[in-house]
């Protein structure tokens, strides 16, 4: 059995378990996923079994919540423990090689996001070059203690040095049943899916959107995770752009995918200065390009604007600049041009950016650490 260890993700997160955990059932194994969610959430996701538990808010709960996280793993019986974020990391090592209740199952790293910088908004510009540091050997003091890193996203992989133990298995597009968007004239209506913060680009956005004929637009999929949704409702207000504006709330992938493909424009808004924004690999970048929609993203994110060049199905501007966002959005009202740049985004997202070829590569891993070794029966079959 695998244990899929989850401290901030979601029960039915889409890389967790619709991807990774999915891909893994579907190879045979049998799949566990431990996540704070609520008792009444599914029993089963696509083959994958569903536990939840309770955990205090906060960093501070996810910190008392570890002895607890740690002890459930190690009493689970898995042969193979994928920890999806630092805390959960932690839990795992501790649950199988550190404590005296150590398991001996092996453990895999899941890497998200540029772990490194996370603090770099928290903390003065003097001391960012310091934590970051120390962060980085963290990373790589967990590295050594796994038996496996999988990364996200290209970029990654250097914090953990440990190349011959890292995999990357890259956020890419997850195989959807959807009807594209059929491009037509008329009021554009823009569409940002996801989490929103100010980071993201609401400021930009709405400032964006005052420029723009009266009758566009904006259609918001998903929750502000910053603590600022008030404060984007007053703004919108102040700009009176309230009754142009849907908010519709966080939805399913199923359902947000369906209202993505009633738009015409996608907007990726990440602002410049933290990295892990520069190294970004959303998933709705991805929903996008399946749902047939040009991609508005920003010009220095390393890994978005490589696909939006290679695959040709957007336009790259400065998203710090309201008035940059807005001349992309109107070189874009010709439906012509939208059909074309979305059908190269979703022919993209459907074989060069699919994730059947990654959910491949994941598999083979789990293949190889499956294999008995010398010292560890704990690498025993897990099939």
């Amino acid at each position: 059995m695998i244990l899929m260890l989850s401290a901030a993700h979601p029960p039915d997160d889409i890389r967790v378990v619709r991807k990774e955990a999915a891909a893994l059932a579907a190879a045979g194994w049998s799949i566990r996923h431990l996540a704070p969610g609520p008792a009444d959430a599914p029993e089963r996701i696509e083959g994958v079994a569903i536990e939840t538990y309770r955990r205090r808010p906060g960093w501070r709960g996810r910190l008392l919540n570890l002895r607890w996280l740690a002890r459930r793993a190690a009493s689970s019986s898995a042969r193979i423990l994928h920890a999806s974020e630092p805390d959960a990391w932690l839990a795992a090592i501790w649950a199988a090689k550190l404590s005296p209740w150590g398991s001996g199952a092996r453990v895999v790293l899941d890497v998200h996001e540029h772990y490194p910088s996370r603090l770099d908004s928290r903390l003065p510009r003097p001391l960012r070059p310091l934590a970051r540091s120390m962060l980085r050997l963290a990373c790589r003091l967990a590295a050594r203690a796994a038996d496996a890193v999988v990364v996200a996203k290209d970029g990654l992989a250097e914090d953990f040095a440990a190349p011959r133990r890292t995999v990357a298995v890259r956020n890419y597009a997850l195989p959807v049943s959807l009807a594209p968007r059929e491009h037509r004239p008329g009021p554009l209506t823009l569409v940002h899916a996801g989490a929103m913060t100010r980071s993201r680009g609401w400021p930009q956005l709405l400032a964006a959107l005052t420029l723009l004929p009266p009758d566009t637009r904006l259609r918001l999929i998903g929750r502000f995770t910053d603590g600022s949704e008030g404060d984007f409702t007053a703004e919108a207000a102040r700009l009176g752009l309230t009754a142009r504006i849907e908010c519709l709330g966080w939805r399913s992938h199923a359902e947000a995918l369906a209202l993505m493909a009633e738009a015409d424009i996608a907007l990726v808004l990440f602002q410049p200065g933290e990295r892990n924004h520069q190294l970004a690999l959303p998933h709705k970048l991805f929903d996008a390009m399946l749902a047939g929609l040009p991609v508005i993203a920003p010009a220095f994110a390393t890994e978005v604007a490589a696909i939006i060049r290679e695959a040709r199905c957007g336009r790259l501007v400065e998203t710090a600049d309201p008035g940059a966002i807005a001349a992309a959005l109107r070189a874009l009202a010709e439906p012509g041009l939208r059909a074309r740049l979305g059908d190269a985004g979703r022919l993209a997202a459907t074989t060069r950016y699919g994730w059947p070829a990654e959910a491949e590569r994941l598999v083979a891993l789990y293949r190889q650490l499956a294999l008995p070794t010398v010292d560890s029966q704990a690498a025993a079959p897990v099939l």
